[in-house]
């Protein structure tokens, strides 16, 4: 279904790479909306957002990252490509009856309050560090639109010594738990709820910008994208959908060999691309399904 929507997949992940980066990719600096902000006033297709984010966090000396206290530029733009009408929509990789998984969300949910209201669930996940402005975020949001509620309750309880689930409104389909790639382990339980034991799509979006966290990244994306293999519930694979900004060709080359071992690759093309995500904008989108499942 993939192959006869996008084409040939990749084989070569360092022609890939000299591909992208042979575009004329424009300046973005390091690719915040606005590092300085500590409120942004965002459109998503018809929805108004307002997100809080933290300046102090960023600058910080916080060990484990604090590039997630941030919006990043690619967000907004990968929540309007996501919730438009594409091909992931036309194929019933998603619907209203889908269970999607987002690693390293960041402060702002963006991505999961525009995709809520089209699919049954949405699992943020991130570092303990950005759940208190998460959270704040998504309930602030959320209570503005409220009537598009779904009426879904996580019934799961959190792993003995790991931080509070989410402080979200019951009536929400929407969740946010701490993940970290290096030291947390990936089960059924994120789903969050008992009827649920996998995700049909695993969301990572510009979180590619550090070697080091390459193995342990794809790793965690492949671990969640395996949940499916044993939910007898479900026939269709999970696919993982990675959006980033080319800033380094070393570690955007070293994530592709990394994910290409263990995934088929697709590049998503500029026909099913908004305008500010195609060829030369600096931004790509790959999508993949485990090689040990079927497409």
């Amino acid at each position: 279904m993939l192959s006869e929507t996008l084409g040939e997949e990749i084989d070569d992940p360092e022609t890939e790479s000299f591909l992208l980066f042979s575009q004329s990719i424009p300046s973005q600096n390091l690719g915040f909306v606005d590092s300085k902000a500590t409120l942004l006033e965002l459109t998503i297709g018809d929805r108004d957002l307002s997100i809080n984010q933290s300046p102090t966090i960023l600058s910080s000396n916080r060990g484990g990252g604090t590039t997630g206290a941030v919006v990043w530029k690619i967000t907004p733009l990968f929540a309007r490509w996501i919730t438009s009408t594409n091909f992931l929509f036309k194929l019933g990789i998603l619907d209203s009856d889908s269970t999607v998984l987002e690693l390293g969300c960041g402060i702002s949910g963006i991505i999961g309050l525009s995709l809520e209201p089209l699919i049954s669930s949405y699992v943020l996940t991130d570092q303990d560090y950005v759940m208190k402005l998460l959270n704040q975020n998504v309930i602030q949001n959320r209570q503005e639109t409220s009537s598009a509620g779904k009426g879904r309750k996580s019934s799961s309880k959190p792993k003995r010594g790991s931080a509070p689930t989410s402080t979200l409104q019951a009536a929400s389909n929407i969740s946010a738990r701490p993940l970290d790639w290096e030291t947390d382990e990936v089960t059924a339980s994120l789903t969050g709820r008992d009827s649920k034991k996998s995700f049909d799509a695993v969301i990572a979006c510009d979180c590619i910008y550090n070697d080091a966290l390459i193995e342990p990244l794809v790793q965690t994306c492949v671990d969640a994208c395996r949940l499916r293999i044993s939910d007898d519930a479900e026939e269709e694979p999970a696919v993982c959908i990675v959006a980033q900004q080319l800033r380094s060709s070393e570690v955007f080359e070293g994530w592709l060999k990394e994910f290409h071992k263990v995934f088929r690759v697709w590049r998503i093309p500029d026909e099913d691309l908004i305008n500010g995500l195609k060829s030369d904008s600096g931004f790509v989108i790959h999508i993949g399904v485990l090689r040990e499942q079927t497409v």
